[in-house]
């Protein structure tokens, strides 16, 4: 999935976006940045099939045609209809305390807010409705999917709210996110997945079993992946509060183990449910994960087809 060095399109780093205080214009620059390289990637030609167009066909209403866009491209494309191109997309947005953590200059929370208000907005273009639901060891909050105006500003004003959260306990958010969305949808969950295994492997499941596609986005610090604590030194869990002396010779190995065998028990659970898995790092940009929604679009409009590997681009850059 990833482009060569010179198809692949310009990418905005997460350190200068972080500068713009608003988080409705992050979202915006990261969305038009990513739709201008489309043209010059490997995915160009799949925008369209994404986007509330589809191409003429013979059969088709002429008057249905858009000349405007024909004069643009020289091809025929036609508006596809609301109930064509509507479907329900709910964002699972993580607010625990650990999403507080962040070696750079912005935290998991920081960058993991600017990414659900970039893929609202990315869903929201294409006439998609979006939902949220924030949680922490709860649901904090609900926000219905609904595609009209003003909702954008609302979804935006929950994700803006100030970052608070407590430990993490996925359990109870998935289980009320099954329990509140009835009609098959897209569920995109954005977490670091601080959790057992096993309970996520059950909800996992059971929304799956409910008919509804599912994306996850890993957020992880660098730090995270790479274990850089400088020195011995006390640290702090920051969902406990319990104290720990680390020293970083002795218990990195081990760490990288744990990280890996967590992360690998993850894939498989992901490839048996035909869920996406990707590893969003904060210090790497965000298009990824923009990349993903399109290339499920494209396996949606190819016939069913089972995902749930972690992305080859992700792959490489967590390594």
């Amino acid at each position: 999935m990833s482009a060569s060095s010179n198809d692949a399109p310009a990418q905005i780093d997460p350190s200068s976006l972080m500068r713009i205080k608003n988080l409705q214009l992050r979202a915006k620059t990261v969305v038009e940045g990513f739709y201008n390289g489309l043209h010059r990637s490997p995915f160009h030609g799949f925008s369209v099939e994404f986007s509330e167009y589809r191409p003429y066909t013979l059969g088709d209403d002429p008057r249905t045609l858009d000349w405007k866009l024909f004069a643009r491209s020289d091809r025929y494309y036609i508006k596809r209809y609301e109930d064509e191109t509507n479907r329900r997309c709910y964002l699972m947005v993580d607010q625990s305390k650990s999403m507080g953590f962040g070696s750079l200059d912005y935290t998991k929370a920081d960058y993991t807010r600017t990414l659900a208000a970039t893929l609202a907005h990315f869903l929201t273009q294409q006439r998609d409705a979006v939902g949220l639901m924030t949680f922490d060891r709860k649901v904090n909050e609900f926000i219905a999917a609904r595609h009209r105006p003003g909702h954008m500003n609302r979804l935006l004003g929950s994700l803006d709210q100030s970052f608070v959260g407590s430990g993490t306990d996925l359990s109870e958010p998935l289980e009320q996110l099954a329990a509140l969305v009835s009609k098959r949808g897209l569920i995109i969950l954005i977490s670091d997945l601080l959790a057992p295994i096993d309970m996520l492997r059950t909800r996992l499941a059971y929304l799956r079993s409910r008919g509804h596609e599912m994306i996850i986005l890993r957020v992880n610090d660098p730090s995270e992946i790479e274990f850089s604590l400088p020195q011995a030194a006390m640290i702090r869990d920051m969902e406990t509060g319990k104290e720990l002396y680390i020293d970083p010779e002795v218990a990195k190995a081990q760490y990288q183990a744990n990280f890996k065998e967590h992360e690998t028990q993850l894939i498989a659970i992901c490839e048996s449910l035909g869920i996406d898995l990707t590893q969003m790092v904060t210090n790497q940009p965000m298009d990824e994960a923009l990349y993903q929604l399109l290339s499920l679009q494209t396996r949606r409009s190819r016939g069913p087809q089972r995902g749930g590997s972690l992305s080859a681009a992700a792959r490489g850059a967590a390594t």
